[in-house]
């Protein structure tokens, strides 16, 4: 089954943002909420962003491989 990368990156990239954007915001956060929502939010949200960003770098890795990784075209 082929995955449209179109498609899976509609979603991805919204839910790296919004993982993105829990990291900081669990860490202020952490001083007055409880261990276990600390823990839920910020441990389990790092878990959750290393996945997003994995699946984002494999959609993109054509881009990556073009721009990134060049080979003998130094300018």
């Amino acid at each position: 089954m082929k995955v449209d990368k179109n498609a899976a990156l509609k979603i991805v990239n919204p839910a790296l943002a919004i993982l993105m954007l829990n990291q900081p915001f669990s860490a202020f956060l952490s001083e007055v909420t409880d261990w276990d929502l600390f823990e839920g939010l910020h441990v389990l949200g790092g878990v959750l962003l290393l996945m997003a960003a994995a699946a984002h770098l494999m959609l993109n890795w054509t881009w990556v491989e073009l721009n990134l990784l060049k080979r003998g075209n130094k300018p």
